[in-house]
């Protein structure tokens, strides 16, 4: 089949005409985001200086939170849905998108922008694909919400619908016959606190819903659903599946409070602080939080009458109270009878729901399947919010994307149990992190959990190893694999027996340890990443406890000595193999260095036949002491109205706070006030030394001029909409394995010294549109970046971008804060890492110290010392 250029599914078609935004949304100004740890700030002494109107911010490490609250279009500040996890995390897709906002403003001033183009309601008779064709909203009549969550459903089912049997198609028919309102309800509470339940007369969506009780009312009708054959899978690793992932004869996509909140507890939770309050005084109940006064009100309804409440409901009739009186109560462990427990609860739950009045939750069996729906489309389980709305956002950045061939596979799930066995996977995979990452310590017990987890999931995972290995070699086409086996249950299964060695090192079980990476190092399908870390332990277990544990009559050897050399020459073939190895990172290459050296030195190898890695010996970094004058704020009166002494301003003053940002005046300009990165640079600049305060951004934008080819090649799958600065798999190992040749070839070239011509080519063909590609600023002039690739050694440039191609997300944080270059003479490049007093260098800098020295590139570390403190106002 012959691929043309840009020619995406009907679903992925989201092209439209481009309209001007009017001044009044202020929509092309500058998007601000939170301020990082240190601010960046760019300098040169070239006069033009990059702009930071095209900043590419980064993606945070992998992490997946709750889902954060939507906000309504109009106001609605439900205090008990205020605390909320912040999310720390972006999908593969979101990174892949340019940085548009996606806040409550901008959500607003788009649909205001449609409602204002649609006149008249002329867009009111478009469909989903009009709208989206034409960007056109009306109010009360269509939203980005529903189209968006509209769009995700109609592209599942258009080509992946194998994966839903005919109960769960039904549900998905039941949706489309749903009127908007009610789509748009149950919408905007899916995007919320999903578990919780919401007060129906606190949903202020007045503004999109004409009539909220119906709208309610069709989320609590209940349906009937058609016979199916499915069950409940029984995937390796989970003692039980969770409830409601199976659809029942019946179905609601809501529940509602009055049919099943049952406790006192689930009732209690729905008050807000100065409700309960007003309970715990009739109840005659203290307590200093919300905590206590909960803990208070249920101890109080095991302990005292419910009937002495001094008003009663209307339902609190002589007749209910006589039936409440003459029930045949047992007791139960403590005493108490049952039937008058009940009877307390009863009295104190009508009392909250009468402060409450009816809410809402969604129905667990529609939403998880909703939510697989979801999983199947993004290619990920951490969608959220923003992950709904960003592709139709991003159509109206007005920005200039690559040229590239957009593609979805439907072939990424083959069959409904291995979408389901996918999922399961998913879930004992959070279980086992929540044990080892999410929870401090880890004791003995925990630990046996992980090691059966892992025992269950061992045979299944060779099982899978093999069928996945047959499509590698019969199936799949060449870098098709890559990203697809991500969502192979194998993906997950390998991370657990990953955590599964760890912990049976923890229990001192070396010899099984040793044959789990024997293993994980036999395949080469997962986690590639990994096996960097794989080799060095493997070989740490050859040299110190194997010949321990294999005695010396079994490999045919007289005494334990040579038993012990024995070993250690395997040990010395596994670091070999790792440094042989394609797949194993750039990182972990100077630790299997070292222990080779080592290992040949205690087995006394001839000199002639010693490995010899001079060439890439690290150095150390220099170190540098540039003195400056740093400012101090002055104190103001303690909360107590004393001002503080000299002695504590002294104290302060000698020893500031440990990673606090410190401000130092500028060596250049005495009366400029500049962070210590500044200072340090201006001391360069009086080197003769030219350079920026970029923090990675320069070698970023290198990479993406120096790669653009290679990131926007043709790999099946990783580009799924018009609007990507990146393949879906840069930020992830596949992207080196699925372009392995052609990152090599590039690297050759830079190597030959082509970067120049290679990056020149690159500017004069994006320069016009300043098209957006990841990490790449177009405020850095073009002279500049010629200028540093003259001064910047192939070999040692070929390295650095060799390094951010196998592990790009990785390695974005930890690059030395200054890029300075010298072109005077031969020219040379210097990395500087600034470090002002008490501040420390963390793990992510010394790994790119390293990297930086073994690839024979000058890095110093720039103390800043204060010569002088001045205190300012």
């Amino acid at each position: 089949m012959v691929l043309s250029n840009w020619s995406p599914a009907s679903h992925n078609q989201m092209l439209g005409r481009r309209i001007s935004h009017p001044p009044s949304t202020k929509f092309n100004e500058d998007f601000e985001l939170p301020a990082a740890k240190r601010v960046k700030r760019l300098a040169s002494n070239s006069p033009s200086r990059p702009s930071s109107d095209h900043k590419v911010f980064e993606s945070s490490p992998r992490f997946t939170p709750r889902r954060k609250e939507v906000l309504d279009s109009e106001a609605d500040s439900e205090e008990e849905d205020d605390q909320q996890v912040p999310r720390a995390s972006q999908t593969e897709l979101e990174s892949a998108l340019p940085a548009v906002k996606t806040d409550k403003e901008a959500i607003a001033e788009y649909e205001a922008t449609r409602a204002a183009e649609a006149a008249g309601a002329a867009g009111a008779g478009l469909d989903l694909h009009g709208r989206l064709g034409q960007r056109k909203w009306v109010q009360g009549k269509s939203s980005i919400y529903v189209d968006a969550f509209n769009l995700a459903l109609e592209t599942v089912l258009d080509e992946e619908s194998h994966l839903f049997d005919e109960a769960e198609m039904a549900v998905f028919q039941r949706w489309r016959d749903m009127s908007y309102e009610g789509q748009y309800l149950y919408v905007r509470l899916f995007l919320r606190k999903t578990a919780a339940w919401h007060r129906i007369n606190r949903l202020k969506y007045y503004g999109d819903i004409s009539d909220l009780n119906a709208a309610v009312d069709e989320l609590f009708r209940s349906h009937e659903l058609p016979a199916t054959t499915a069950t409940e899978l029984k995937a390796p690793g989970e003692v039980e599946p969770p409830k409601d992932t199976v659809l029942a004869d019946s179905f609601t996509f809501a529940d509602s409070s009055v049919n099943h909140i049952d406790s006192l507890d689930e009732a209690a939770s729905l008050l807000l602080l100065d409700e309960l309050k007003t309970i715990a005084k009739e109840a005659k109940i203290q307590g200093k939080n919300k905590g206590e006064l909960l803990t208070a009100l249920q101890r109080t309804s095991q302990k005292q009458g419910a009937l002495g409440w001094s008003g009663l409901k209307r339902s609190d009739t002589e007749e209910s109270i006589k039936s409440e009186q003459t029930v045949d109560y047992e007791e139960d462990a403590d005493g108490a009878p049952n039937g008058l427990r009940t009877s307390r609860d009863s009295h104190f739950r009508r009392k909250i729901v009468s402060i409450t009045g009816p809410c809402i939750r969604l129905s667990s069996a529609a939403f998880k399947l909703l939510e697989r729906v979801h999983l199947v489309f993004y290619r990920s389980t951490e969608w959220t919010e923003k992950s709904l709305t960003t592709i139709i956002l991003a159509r109206i950045s007005r920005r200039n994307f690559p040229p590239y061939v957009v593609s979805r596979s439907t072939n990424i799930f083959p069959s409904r149990s291995a979408l389901l066995e996918f999922e399961a996977s998913i879930r004992t995979q959070f279980a086992v992190d929540s044990v080892l990452e999410f929870n401090g310590t880890v004791d003995k017990d925990s630990l046996h959990k992980i090691k059966t987890i892992f025992e269950e999931i061992y045979p299944r995972w060779l099982t899978i190893l093999a069928e996945e290995q047959r499509k590698e070699d019969r199936v799949y086409e060449s870098g098709e694999g890559a990203y697809l086996r991500r969502f192979s249950p194998a993906w997950v299964y390998t991370r657990i027996v990953h955590k599964g060695a760890y912990v049976l090192g923890r229990f001192k079980d070396h010899k099984r340890e040793h044959q789990i990476l024997t293993e994980l190092l036999a395949q080469r399908l997962f986690h590639a990443a990994r096996r960097g870390a794989w080799y060095q332990r493997k070989a740490l277990l050859e040299e110190h406890y194997m010949c321990a544990l294999s005695p010396a009559a079994e490999d045919n050897h007289t005494d334990d000595q040579q038993q012990q050399k024995h070993w250690k020459r395997i040990a010395l073939r596994t670091c070999e193999d790792g440094l042989q190895d394609r797949d194993c990172h750039l990182i972990y290459h100077h630790d299997l260095q070292k222990r080779i050296a080592k290992l040949e030195r205690q087995l006394k190898v001839p000199k002639r036949q010693q490995h010899d890695f001079g060439h890439v010996r690290l150095a150390k970094p220099h170190e540098r002491f540039v003195h400056g004058t740093r400012v101090e704020r002055e104190r103001t009166p303690s909360r107590n109205g004393r001002r503080r002494s000299s002695t504590d301003f002294a104290s302060t003053t000698t020893n500031p706070r440990r990673g606090g940002k410190t401000i130092w005046l500028d060596p250049a300009d005495a009366n400029n006030e500049c962070s210590v990165e500044d200072m340090c640079l201006s001391h360069y600049r009086s080197l003769g030394w030219k350079g920026y305060h970029s923090e990675g951004g320069i070698m970023r934008t290198l990479f993406a001029h120096l790669f653009h080819s290679v990131l926007f090649t043709y790999v099946p799958n990783v580009f799924q909409t018009p609007f990507q600065t990146c393949p879906l798999d840069l930020h992830t190992d596949a992207f080196y394995a699925s372009r392995f040749s052609e990152i090599h070839a590039r690297l050759n070239a830079i190597s030959n010294g082509d970067a120049a011509s290679i990056l020149r080519a690159t500017y004069e063909e994006n320069a016009n549109r300043q098209t957006c590609v990841v990490g790449l600023d177009w405020g850095f002039e073009l002279d500049d970046l010629l200028e540093i690739l003259a001064c910047f050694r192939g070999e040692a440039l070929s390295t650095v971008c060799k390094v951010m191609a196998q592990e790009y997300q990785q390695r974005g944080g930890g690059v030395p804060d200054l890029f300075l270059w010298d072109n005077r003479g031969k020219g040379e490049v210097m990395f500087a890492e600034v470090k002002s007093e008490n501040d420390r260098l963390s793990d992510t800098q010394r790994l790119w110290i390293d990297v930086l020295s073994g690839a024979g590139v000058r890095v110093e570390l720039c103390n800043a010392v204060a010569k002088e403190v001045v205190v300012r106002r």
